[in-house]
């Protein structure tokens, strides 16, 4: 919509006011050509906002983007939080938020170049050495994630994201014992951390653990019981047990793929750094016949690039 004072209204006083404000413009021109004044030509006027409403609308922006990310409409947020940086390129926080924002939709390379220059703002900050290591990790070099998170762990030692991101380095590196340790931690620093819950079954299920295992899923489906991969987990652990929990592992499959078709296929297990233990149990549950209807419907819906549908 134009301006209130841009529409062509000649009804309104606005636009009487503006009529009004020709004439006399008019007339003083016209008097200062007679006085033989030169002329000067109109020149818009544009306005500069000062620092002070820059870093306010910078400030906002990098709210709406953090709002954006918290919903998962992690695009949008980069977009926004690249705007924050342009208004505030000496703030970190703008470019701590545009990283996690860029890591988040899958711009990796952007999202390291934005944490470069975070840290070289501000060295100290926890967060960035977090994001670093995140970002290693999503790289496939979780050795350089692991030597990331622990300097950030040494500034922050109560931040469960970045125990559960060792944890998963761990678990690349087969340092099972170490694996388990950290998403323990996790787990005990953050209320409801069902997934950290959930990798400690995975650990536990490689390490020959399958009760314990077993347990540790019951407990994320007590926190998400919609979520597929501690069902579908849960399913192999109870049918590796005996014919005791078969029923209860085909109800649970059937769940599982119905909510995540991508869990039928072997290669997205291994991607959620299930262990070739639990993969080849969850094969065997997968060829029961009993579960050829809804293994055939996963197979038909699963995305060929393993994409997850599932939300957290």
């Amino acid at each position: 919509m134009a301006p209130r004072w841009l529409r062509p209204d000649s009804s309104h006083a606005g636009s009487r006011k503006t009529v009004y404000s020709k004439a006399v413009l008019l007339g003083a021109l016209a008097l200062g050509l007679a006085q033989g004044l030169p002329a000067q030509a109109l020149v818009p006027y544009v306005y500069v906002p000062q620092r002070q409403e820059l870093e306010g609308a910078g400030l906002g922006i990098a709210q709406a983007a953090a709002r954006l990310l918290r919903l998962g409409q992690a695009g949008d947020a980069a977009r926004l939080a690249a705007l924050t940086v342009q208004l505030l390129p000496d703030d970190p926080r703008g470019w701590v938020l545009l990283a996690e924002a860029q890591l988040r939709s899958n711009q990796l390379e952007q999202a390291g170049i934005a944490l470069a220059k975070a840290k070289q703002l501000d060295p100290r900050n926890p967060g960035i050495w977090f994001a670093e290591g995140s970002l290693a990790l999503r790289g496939g070099k979780p050795s350089e994630a692991i030597t990331l998170l622990e300097q950030g762990l040494k500034l922050d030692k109560g931040n469960a994201g970045a125990f559960f991101d060792l944890g998963n380095a761990r678990i690349l590196l087969g340092q099972s014992d170490q694996a388990l340790a950290a998403f323990e931690r996790a787990s005990s620093l953050r209320k409801g951390f069902w997934e950290a819950l959930n990798n400690q079954g995975l650990v536990l299920f490689e390490q020959g653990k399958t009760k314990a295992a077993v347990q540790r899923w019951r407990q994320v489906l007590a926190i998400k019981p919609d979520a597929a991969e501690p069902s579908l987990a849960l399913a192999a652990g109870l049918f590796a047990t005996g014919t005791e929990g078969r029923q209860e592992a085909l109800d649970l499959t059937n769940k599982a793929l119905d909510s995540e078709p991508n869990y039928v296929l072997e290669s997205y297990q291994k991607e959620q750094l299930w262990g070739p233990k639990l993969r080849r149990i969850t094969q065997e549950l997968l060829l029961l016949p009993d579960l050829k209807p809804v293994v055939d419907r996963a197979l038909a819906n699963a995305s060929p690039e393993g994409e997850s549908s599932e939300g957290e």
